[in-house]
């Protein structure tokens, strides 16, 4: 049985060098901590999120009634398993399993699509279900870090049917190219989170943009003050054009050590799924496993916390995901994987 609440949190501690956690920074830049400082004196008050909902609504040239800030992007799959009420649900595996979960615990037993490595992970729509009600695809996907193309997704809609994009990560892709967020959102949610690349995920905050009608199903099974006013005011600052600035520069400098990162498994003859568009990247280790999962093993024993595989649907032990980090902590890896691989 997949443990669908297994995440990259558990996998580190114990001095070992975090390549498990696709969070950016430890903690949120000088700028962004002094604006969630600051909001430390209104807490006597109780939270308010209209701010924050029409500077994401302002952000991404949408309606504020096609906007709700949540408690980070895993709330909302839990809002949207409690408010959808879905006959057959569908989820786009490999991917973040807390959908799954959120469903399992609303008393839906989703029905999963399972890409595989021998389509690079690629989606294609007519192998949804006509059935499906609901369908749930990441992009880019975690763990793969396949981006999949916006006019693929569209293809995805239909009427009765609602389409959910989790795009935790899209802000780690220059341009945010390839976004579900657009003019016409009839029947689409859009999920996104600001943990990642802010260093927030110990502040919980994210948003859902789609179809206002769908968007007030999620809003009435959202708790009272499900938003701390630390979490909307860093909503509200990470609208802002200084934080637009370092996302974007951000975005561009993930091109380069994802490549470097890429370059240095593929000399060790661990290619990992590409085109690879996410802040992580996916390797199947099999090649070189001594045992199922014994690679993992050896690089923890070597000091490195990558993300165990085994606990995505459709994939396996000897499945990997490897965090961006700069290209020293690159190399680091790939030397300690080459003596894996040697001994």
């Amino acid at each position: 049985m997949i443990d669908l609440h297994h995440h990259g949190d558990r996998e580190i501690g114990g001095g070992l060098v975090d390549l498990a956690v696709n969070v950016r920074l430890p903690a949120p830049p000088d700028w962004l901590a002094a604006v969630i400082a600051e909001s430390i004196t209104t807490l006597g008050c109780y939270p308010r999120i209209d701010e924050a909902r029409a500077a994401v609504a302002a952000r991404h040239g949408v309606r504020e009634e096609q906007v709700l800030p949540t408690a980070g992007g895993a709330e909302a799959f839990t809002l949207l398993a409690r408010g959808l009420s879905p006959r057959h649900a569908l989820i786009v595996h490999p991917q973040f399993t807390e959908p799954d979960a959120a469903l399992r615990a609303a008393g839906v037993d989703p029905d999963h699509l399972l890409l595989t490595a021998g389509i690079d992970f690629t989606l294609d729509p007519t192998a949804v279900d006509d059935e499906a009600d609901l369908v749930i695809v990441g992009n880019p996907t975690n763990p793969t870090s396949v981006l999949h193309p916006a006019a693929t997704l569209a293809r995805l809609r239909r009427p009765g049917r609602v389409v959910v994009v989790d795009e935790a990560f899209l802000d780690a892709v220059p341009g945010e190219v390839d976004t579900m967020i657009n003019s016409e959102l009839s029947g689409v949610l859009v999920l996104r989170s600001l943990t990642k690349t802010w260093g927030l995920a110990g502040l919980r905050a994210g948003y859902v943009v789609g179809d206002p009608a769908l968007v007030r199903l999620l809003a009435a099974q959202q708790p009272p003050w499900s938003v701390s006013s630390p979490a909307a005011a860093a909503m509200v600052a990470c609208m802002g054009q200084q934080a637009q600035s370092e996302s974007t520069a951000a975005a561009l400098a993930y091109e380069t050590k994802r490549a470097h990162l890429i370059t240095r498994l593929v000399a060790l003859g661990l290619p990992p799924v590409t085109p690879a568009r996410a802040p992580f990247v996916l390797a199947d280790t099999s090649a070189v496993a001594r045992h199922p999962g014994s690679v993992r093993e050896e690089l923890r024993t070597a000091g490195f916390a990558v993300r165990r595989g085994d606990t995505f649907p459709g994939l396996g032990p000897d499945w990997i995901r490897i965090a961006v980090r700069d290209t020293s902590v690159s190399d680091a890896l790939a030397d300690a994987l080459a003596d894996v691989i040697n001994r």
